[in-house]
């Protein structure tokens, strides 16, 4: 391994970067684990790390080698993207370490997103790639090197502060709202959250470009990963389809309100709550979107827009980081690109409890499988997944 060359990240951008991995002793005595996905973010959080002074080890977990997707500029955790992790580890001078866990990934997110679909569900795989083998085995990694602690380049803050909310640390969206990755995080434990660091929380995505040129890494202007990374053309049905054939079985397209058959559909995998495209129904006296989904009769019900409103939704598996403060206005987001609206949660949160939200004002598209990620004003209160929902009209 060559030397690292200097960068001059400090200097050009006066970043204290000690302070952004929060570390409790002089830097040259510490170690840095990184994860390291083979995209901008994650190299910047390499180069940030390296220039406090630290150690710092590069760990790469190969998920996934589908043909297709190796070679495919966006991934991540495959082909060329292992290949950049490598390259950009090298630039800095700093060990790097690529780990085999297709099998797990495979199992833990590939297999179960299939069979959420076929089960008529909404799959989030980032959340689960989360829970298991980015955090679970990454931290189990971080800690058997003797690390101070790990970093990735999730974009979302941790802060450690201490009050009503309880001890800190705590977890926050990220200063750039377009880049927030906080939805995605909601499961983290609070003995994850003291481990981990998130440097490029407070930054946005264009100074982190600047830092990545200005380190000489070659992915500096490398595309965004996608968000479901082991699809290699956007086509998740051709993916489920393939592991779970029975998924493309064609079934009735039928009316939720009045039970008319209204057409044939290809295969429940193809469809989602609150879908409008594709259905191929023609001559209806007024838009139709999918409202639900029965796997056992395979049948895709549809239904004007105003039968997607759901006042509540059941939320089973729930974490929580830090306390909820007494009387706390809290808000929801049911999806990753929602904006957090006002609920009421009736029930406990966290240690796997179930609970219910209640929200303020009908929301749409609201479907099973997806997360519930709940806040406290910038807060990440923590979340979990919707089982069930309550129709406004029901």
């Amino acid at each position: 391994m060559k030397p690292p060359e200097t960068t001059t990240l400090s200097p050009t951008f006066r970043l204290d970067t000690a302070a952004l991995f929060n570390l409790t002793k002089p830097a040259v005595e510490c170690r840095i684990v990184v994860a390291m996905s083979g995209g901008v973010d994650s190299s910047v959080v390499a180069a940030l790390a390296a220039d406090t002074g630290a150690e710092v080890i590069g760990i790469t977990l190969q998920l996934y080698d589908y043909g297709a997707a190796t070679g495919r500029k966006g991934a991540c955790c495959a082909g060329d993207d292992i290949a950049d992790a490598r390259a950009v580890s090298d630039r800095l001078g700093i060990a790097h370490y690529v780990f085999d866990h297709e099998s797990a990934f495979r199992e833990d997110v590939v297999d179960q997103f299939a069979d959420e679909y076929l089960a008529g569900r909404t799959p989030v795989p980032c959340i689960r790639c989360n829970m298991g083998p980015k955090f679970t085995d990454l931290f189990r990694m971080a800690r058997e090197l003797g690390a101070d602690c790990l970093a990735t380049g999730h974009y979302v803050r941790r802060e450690d502060v201490a009050g009503e909310e309880g001890p800190g640390p705590h977890l926050y969206r990220a200063n750039d709202p377009t880049r927030d990755q906080s939805y995605f995080l909601y499961a983290t434990t609070q003995e994850q959250l003291d481990y981990i660091r998130f440097p490029l929380g407070g930054l946005p995505k264009t100074q982190v470009r600047e830092l990545a040129e200005a380190a000489g890494l070659r992915n500096a202007m490398k595309p965004d990963s996608q968000d479901i990374c082991f699809v290699p053309d956007g086509n998740y049905a051709k993916i489920v389809t393939k592991l779970r054939p029975e998924g493309g079985v064609p079934g009735a397209i039928v009316h939720a309100a009045t039970g008319e058959l209204l057409g044939e559909h290809k295969g429940i995998v193809h469809y989602t709550v609150g879908q409008r495209k594709g259905l191929d129904i023609g001559g209806q006296p007024e838009p139709l979107y999918v409202i639900n989904l029965d796997a056992d009769t395979r049948e895709v019900r549809v239904g004007p827009k105003r039968m997607l409103a759901v006042e509540s939704a059941e939320v089973i598996e729930t974490n929580c980081i830090g306390i909820i403060p007494d009387g706390a206005e809290l808000t929801a987001k049911v999806r990753s690109l929602a904006k957090p609206v006002p609920i009421t949660l009736n029930g406990p949160l966290g240690d796997g409890a179930s609970t219910q939200i209640r929200f303020e004002t009908p929301e749409f598209g609201v479907a099973p499988g997806q997360a519930a990620v709940i806040y406290h004003g910038e807060r990440v209160i923590g979340g979990g997944w919707i089982d069930a929902t309550t129709s406004v009209a029901s």
